[in-house]
């Protein structure tokens, strides 16, 4: 899949750019991105970064004529998550109502504000956090996947299973920063014990490689 970053210009003409906080201008709108990446046979993500940027890509979205079948993820941090990081989550309320009514394939990418530091003991998702989120989503039609921060997963194996077991239509997208010390060997539990079908990967080749020698036939992001 293709991800990219959406906000909407800082100035005239207010419109939905690719770039990432605090970047308030770009040299690329989303409908140039979205007409650029026509034909590419890959899937869409799309992850939010401001809330008024939402409404007017879903629009756009409409208007641009995109690949028929690739999978479109509408994606933002809407909840608090793991480390008390200094990103704020868009409102998750207000980001479901700017969806609008989206196709029914589409897929919405949920997650947690999250933080991880080395030296220190990282708290992992909490039950609190992922029974809000299961709140949050268990009304929801479309297919729902959870971004969770992979070098989090050793602490949170109990917490994401249970959130997992909530709804078929669930699933987890497992990602990491550059800066994050992910041991290979600490995922082996969540390897060994979570439904392969219901785990994407979003990990460098390495490291998704290390994973498919934990445990053979998974998707990858």
């Amino acid at each position: 899949m293709m991800e990219a970053d959406v906000i909407l210009r800082g100035h005239e003409p207010r419109e939905p750019i690719m770039a990432h906080p605090p970047e308030t201008d770009s040299d690329v709108t989303l409908r140039e991105w979205l007409d650029g990446v026509r034909g590419q046979h890959k899937g869409i993500k799309l992850d939010f970064k401001s809330l008024e940027a939402v409404a007017p890509s879903v629009v756009l979205l409409q208007d641009v004529s995109l690949e028929p079948g690739a999978p479109l993820w509408m994606n933002a941090d809407v909840l608090p998550g793991p480390g008390a990081p200094a990103d704020q989550p868009l409102e998750a309320s207000a980001f479901l109502a700017a969806l609008g009514k989206l196709p029914a394939g589409v897929v919405l990418s949920l997650g947690w504000t999250s933080d991880w530091r080395p030296g220190t003991q990282n708290p992992g998702y909490s039950w609190e956090m992922v029974q809000q989120m299961e709140e949050l989503c268990r009304r929801l039609e479309h297919a729902v996947t959870f971004p969770v921060r992979a070098a989090l997963l050793p602490q949170s194996l109990h917490q994401l299973s249970w959130l997992l077991q909530q709804s078929p239509r669930f699933s987890l997208t497992v990602w990491t920063c550059p800066t994050d010390e992910v041991c290979l060997q600490d995922l082996r539990p969540f390897r060994e014990q979570v439904d392969v079908t219901k785990v994407y990967f979003d990990l460098p080749e390495e490291m998704r490689t290390g994973l498919v020698a934990i445990r053979p036939n998974m998707k990858s992001q």
